[in-house]
């Protein structure tokens, strides 16, 4: 505003003033791009949790985003999940499965606290309690392994 008003000073005949409005208006560009470049950053560690995370993001991290933010979110889980289907054949293609390469198709794992029953492929159902250990396939559990239900045992 005082920049505005400085502006029509200068247009009336002060010369004095250019120089004041160009550094206020460095300064307020300047201020727009650190702004950009801050929601950019977020954008980017957003898209990340829901690789992180899966398609629901704990209430821990969804207390500290805005309600924007919460909306991009979804936009973007639902924009991966169409993307998703749309390869890959009938049943679609799960990218967010290995987040790094497996070096073996099974892994141990420990549940960290009482899920209920776990269906494999095969048909068979695992009971999943608190402390129990299984040797199960590791593209079946690597989702319940972000959300801390079970936990990859390493020998």
């Amino acid at each position: 505003e005082r920049n505005q008003a400085d502006v029509s000073e200068a247009k009336s005949g002060r010369t004095d003033l250019i120089f004041l409005i160009r550094f206020r208006h460095c300064c307020l560009l300047r201020n727009q791009r650190c702004l950009l470049a801050y929601l950019y950053d977020r954008l980017l560690r957003i898209r990340a949790l829901r690789w992180e995370y899966g398609s629901v993001l704990p209430n821990t991290i969804q207390f500290h985003m805005s309600a924007e933010e919460v909306e991009w979110f979804h936009r973007y889980k639902k924009s991966l999940a169409t993307y998703m289907r749309s390869v890959g054949g009938e049943e679609g293609l799960d990218l967010t499965q290995d987040i790094k390469p497996p070096k073996s198709l099974y892994i141990e794992v420990r549940c960290l606290r009482d899920h209920g029953e776990f269906e494999i492929d095969d048909g068979t159902t695992i009971l999943l309690k608190k402390n129990s250990q299984h040797f199960l396939p590791r593209w079946k559990c690597e989702q319940l392994i972000r959300q801390g239900v079970l936990e990859h045992v390493l020998s």
